[in-house]
């Protein structure tokens, strides 16, 4: 019974198909072991999208060598695809480096009994045409499950690596879709999280007639126990359709993700994002209008090659204004292969790292105002863990607020009615609906 570790950087979708190398050496009969221990053989799914993670990336198969020198470190993910050759540098003759089209892969290939000193299993990944089917039983630790419905990118914004990494947009088959919610159904998950790397591109690859919009109703539709989430959409496909979902179904989660970049139309231009600022802000009203009660996140990159002092000023005071619920602050980070790799005027560290904690200063006053907004009102809350600290129970609401509240353990995984009823130092606090709380009495 050979023991496997496992470890994954980067998004969701990574999460998902690490999930799934998860999901088939269990079904083989292995032994999943943290991956600080020592194992048989290692899988660490990389992440290439900043030079953090690519630094990241490197050091973990290090350690997986250092800490079994005789075992098979196996390494895939965008920063395999991304720069093989440095991989290989590191692993040595002694590894297994596999390319994102390969995945599928992974688990036969690590046990196999007999097998070359060096496996290399790579593709030209702008030449797929179909998404890498790899199916997931359970999500180890996790109360929500992804489900992965599409992978690759078609945009190439000049900042993003991925659509080299990932390769061009390509959708999971409806049937597919609809028997991995199944799965998800019949292990007890409560919650999906719909994902993938351009999910609004759903569908247009293939011959089905579906798109991200069909795709969501029937979810909606067909699995009224599971909550669905979605994990992002680009502006340009926030309309009537995706609104209409959230107001219709109960189990679509009244959250959506909407990456901006930057509120200066200039420095979206230069990003080659297909929409200006203006368009952003009309998308953000009409789910603030439809759905007041809503979550809207916003993904921000802060220093942008050739940002002046006024087109940060910008984006600050653009956000400050909108109906935004968080944001996700990342600082510029060139990747080599990029069109803005080559910009000229790239902003120094310490002004970017300015203009970043100046952001993320500005995502915990929107945290706190739309939770002081939300206060008094009564949601349902999928109960995920005890929080470390406090020992009390925690979990998110509809609208993705994370509250803490007392109550018995058997209620994680479960859904619970809670009341949003204390802001303490930036925690949105509850208290769970007396009618559970007596039901657990009787039960004990």
């Amino acid at each position: 019974m050979k023991k496997i570790a496992i470890t994954t950087l980067g998004c969701k979708v990574n999460q998902f198909e690490s999930a799934s190398f998860t999901s088939g050496f269990q079904a083989a009969g292995c032994t999943l072991v943290p991956f600080a221990d020592k194992a048989d053989i290692y899988v660490i799914n990389t992440c290439t999208v900043t030079a953090k993670a690519g630094q990241q990336s490197r050091q973990l198969i290090r350690r997986a060598l250092q800490t079994n020198p005789k075992a098979r470190v196996i390494v895939t993910g965008c920063y395999v695809q991304m720069d093989p050759a440095t991989v290989l540098d590191i692993v040595g003759d002694k590894g297994c480096v596999v390319g994102n089209d390969y995945k599928h892969l992974i688990v036969d290939t690590a046990l196999k009994e007999t097998a070359p000193d060096l496996i290399v299993l790579m593709g030209k990944i702008s030449n797929q045409q179909d998404i890498c089917e790899l199916p997931v039983k359970r999500f180890t630790g996790r109360t929500r499950a992804y489900l992965r419905v599409q992978d690759g990118c078609n945009n190439f914004c000049t900042y993003c690596i991925v659509p080299y990494t990932r390769g061009p947009s390509r959708s999971l088959k409806i049937a597919a879709v609809l028997d991995q919610a199944a799965v998800f159904q019949e292990e007890g998950y409560r919650e999906l999280v719909i994902t993938g790397i351009n999910i609004g591109k759903y569908g247009i690859d293939l011959d089905e007639g579906e798109n991200i919009y069909s795709l969501l109703d029937r979810l909606c539709t067909q699995f009224p126990a599971l909550r669905i989430r979605l994990s992002s959409i680009e502006p340009t496909e926030v309309n009537d359709q995706l609104l209409n979902l959230v107001v219709n179904h109960n189990n679509f989660m009244p959250h959506l993700h909407i990456p901006l970049q930057s509120g200066d139309d200039n420095v979206l231009r230069r990003m080659y994002r297909q929409y200006t600022t203006t368009a952003f802000q009309e998308a953000v009203q009409a789910v603030h209008t439809a759905i007041p009660h809503a979550a809207i996140g916003c993904d921000i990159l802060g220093g942008f090659p050739g940002e002046t002092d006024s087109e940060a000023e910008n984006t600050y005071q653009f956000i400050h204004d909108l109906p935004i619920t968080y944001l996700h602050v990342f600082p510029y980070s060139k990747r080599q292969g990029t069109l803005a790799a080559s910009f000229r005027n790239q902003i120094s560290g310490p002004v970017k790292n300015k203009r970043v904690k100046r952001l993320r200063e500005l995502d915990e006053q929107l945290r706190n105002k739309f939770h002081k907004q939300q206060l008094g009102t009564d949601c349902q809350v999928l109960v995920e863990r005890r929080h470390k600290k406090s020992g009390l129970l925690q979990g998110f609401s509809e609208n993705y607020i994370p509250l803490l509240f007392s109550g018995p353990t058997h209620l994680i995984h479960q859904v619970v009615p809670v009341s949003f009823t204390e802001f303490d130092q930036s925690q949105p606090i509850g208290r769970i609906a007396e009618e559970v709380l007596e039901e657990n009495q009787v039960n004990k």
